[in-house]
């Protein structure tokens, strides 16, 4: 004779005692690696299950990768803080939660004031099997036509607006953040015409320097 299933209940919410947090479907969460010199797993919670007592839970989750997981792995314009949310699903045991984090949009991250150690972001979803990515393409910047890592100094013209790095202008970090006024090699006889034509020019403008990330 077949032994029934024991039924399983979905919870709304959950209190992991060994972190003292409160969780619930739609969190993302850092999760115990099996090998201990990885860095933390992060995952979405889809869903939360305990049997008819209240225990033995497991959390449905969506695993978040970082880019060296991906098949491509990391390129120059992953940001130290970025990840893939992948269509690898999973269930694990609630014990192996070590901490909550937040996984913000992209455009939500580039307003952050200070990045913490539980903040990250999400610009592409991942298929783990072709390792194609949505959207397949995104806005590039710079004389190298490189996506944007937040985590890199940039300047902006003045002129056409699009921003630089400061190596790809021949220019060193410390050049760029006393830069006054910056006129791309398009922009800058136009530009030169402006400033000194410009009874507003000075030495104290609004020049556009990013040392962490750039307002979109």
């Amino acid at each position: 004779m077949v032994k029934a299933k024991a039924p399983r209940r979905t919870l709304d919410s959950y209190a992991v005692k060994h972190i003292n947090k409160i969780i619930k479907a739609g969190d993302c969460v850092l999760m115990r690696p099996a090998d201990q010199s990885k860095p933390q797993y992060v995952s979405r919670i889809e869903r939360i299950e305990a049997d008819a007592r209240g225990g033995n839970v497991k959390v449905h989750v969506r695993w978040y990768y970082r880019p060296e997981e991906s098949i491509g792995g990391r390129r120059q314009f992953h940001g130290s803080k970025e990840l893939f949310l992948s269509d690898h699903y999973d269930v694990q045991s609630a014990d192996t939660i070590e901490g909550k984090c937040t996984v913000h949009s992209f455009k939500s991250y580039t307003k952050l004031d200070a990045v913490g150690n539980d903040d990250f972001f999400c610009r592409f979803e991942y298929n783990s099997s072709t390792g194609a990515f949505n959207p397949d393409r995104v806005a590039v910047y710079c004389k190298c036509e490189m996506p944007y890592n937040p985590d890199d100094l940039m300047v902006q013209c003045e002129g056409c607006s699009d921003w630089f790095h400061p190596a790809c202008i021949e220019m060193t970090a410390e050049e760029a953040k006393r830069l006054d006024h910056f006129f791309c090699e398009s922009c800058s006889s136009e530009g030169q015409k402006k400033l000194q034509n410009s009874h507003a020019a000075s030495r104290h403008s609004d020049t556009k320097v990013d040392t962490k990330r750039r307002r979109r």
